[in-house]
């Protein structure tokens, strides 16, 4: 299963089972729930983001007074296709 956000852009179904800690059902993917943007990416690693929405996220870890983004889905859509 490939999950698409629009017809060039799909993400690998090994990606999606590793993103066990979803709560909004790949919401972003569909363009119903923005994306965080990411501000500073560090050797396709660590994701510096801001959020427009406060809601829980178990892929949004604090860090000082940024937040990290740790969702295997996130980070594939900015290393792949800089989104």
């Amino acid at each position: 299963m490939n999950i698409k956000v629009d017809e060039d852009i799909k993400i690998e179904e090994d990606i999606i089972q590793q993103t066990t800690k979803c709560r909004k059902n790949f919401s972003c993917l569909s363009g119903v729930t923005p994306l965080c943007t990411v501000e500073l990416c560090i050797e396709n690693e660590i994701y510096f983001i801001k959020c427009e929405s406060n809601e829980l996220c178990g892929y949004r870890v604090s860090f000082g007074y940024s937040y990290v983004c740790i969702c295997p889905v996130r980070k594939e859509l900015y290393n792949r296709y800089k989104i």
